[in-house]
């Protein structure tokens, strides 16, 4: 978000961010990691349960990691009123800044600067782009490839569902092991009615996206050990047929690759985050720690020692499972 806060400025879109954390750390957080937009301090919770966000995952057992939401973003318009959510199952997956952007602007706005490749049809432009974090692969964090079509006017592609002989337009990505390659974003499609043949299909007109979140996990890309690649290739390959009102082309099939560079993610300066050969941080969150535990311990001293307890259990546990 830091980064890529000057889109968000030229958007003249507003960015807040809320945690249970308390205003110390967040002000020396703000200073040290140079965050431009507001932090705002919910030692309680209050908010975050207002939201319906608290991570009911983690008991009170788990001591000062209870408390914590279920990260994710609202996007609201200009009053108030929730117009997209990001939310995911794990804090390890995060959408790209870019994203939130064209869900508050109602459209795709690629990166021109950003790694693509083009097909050379003539009938059928197609190009393909990384769409968030300026192309580059990190764990976690969710980027798209955009595949645009551009149809001589006249033409169209077929969607589904499509008589026998005829071919819908389909996207397949390839990548390495441990790039999460998710579900197309499709968009809609128009009924075209063949006279002719007495029948109605459904069709892309115009100048389309069809759009493929991905992700890289831990096998692709770690927090808790160096790259071992410097790039990833990315294939992309599109099957479609063209027709116009009159005349179907043969179906083609188009492969297009691109070669995307990995980047390491940002750390906090913690024991059991730094020495992986990551992006760690200036801002040393051992204090923070401390105050954080300080602060459960005055809330409900027994909290902690069941904390302790079950981190011993679970230590032992594993250690059985070995051996």
């Amino acid at each position: 978000m830091r980064d890529a806060y000057s889109k968000f400025e030229n958007a003249e879109l507003k960015l807040y961010a809320i945690s249970y954390d308390d205003q110390k750390v967040l002000r020396e957080f703000t200073e040290k990691q140079k965050i431009p937009f507001p932090l705002l301090s919910d030692i309680d919770s209050r908010v975050i349960r207002e939201y319906g966000i608290l991570n009911d995952r983690i008991e009170s057992s788990d001591a000062f990691l209870y408390g914590i939401p279920y990260p994710g973003v609202y996007v609201t318009d200009e009053n108030g009123v929730v117009i997209a959510k990001f939310f995911h199952d794990t804090y390890k997956k995060r959408d790209s800044p870019e994203v939130l952007i064209d869900a508050a602007l109602g459209r795709v706005e690629v990166d021109p600067d950003t790694p693509s490749a083009t097909t050379a049809d003539s009938e059928v432009k197609i190009r393909a782009s990384v769409h968030g974090g300026r192309g580059t692969i990190r764990q976690g964090i969710r980027r798209q490839l955009v595949i645009r079509f551009e149809p001589t006017p006249g033409f169209h592609l077929y969607g589904e569902p499509v008589p026998d002989g005829m071919v819908a337009t389909r996207v397949d990505i390839k990548g390495p092991p441990g790039l999460v390659v998710e579900d197309p974003i499709l968009p809609p499609t128009k009924p075209l009615e063949l006279k002719n043949l007495g029948v109605e299909l459904q069709v892309y007109s115009g100048v389309f996206d069809i759009i493929v979140p991905f992700y890289a996990d831990g096998r692709l890309a770690s927090e808790v050990r160096p790259l071992d690649l410097e790039t990833a290739e990315v294939e992309i390959t599109v099957r479609y047929q063209a027709c116009d009102d009159h005349t179907c082309l043969l179906p083609k099939t188009e492969t297009l690759t691109l070669d995307l560079p990995l980047d390491v993610i940002d750390v906090p300066a913690l024991g059991l985050h730094m020495g992986h050969g990551q992006r760690e941080g200036n801002f040393k969150a051992a204090p923070h720690l401390r105050r954080m535990i300080f602060r459960v311990l005055r809330r409900n001293p027994l909290d902690l020692l069941r904390y302790l307890a079950k981190n011993i259990r679970l230590t032992l546990a594993a250690h059985r499972r070995q051996g």
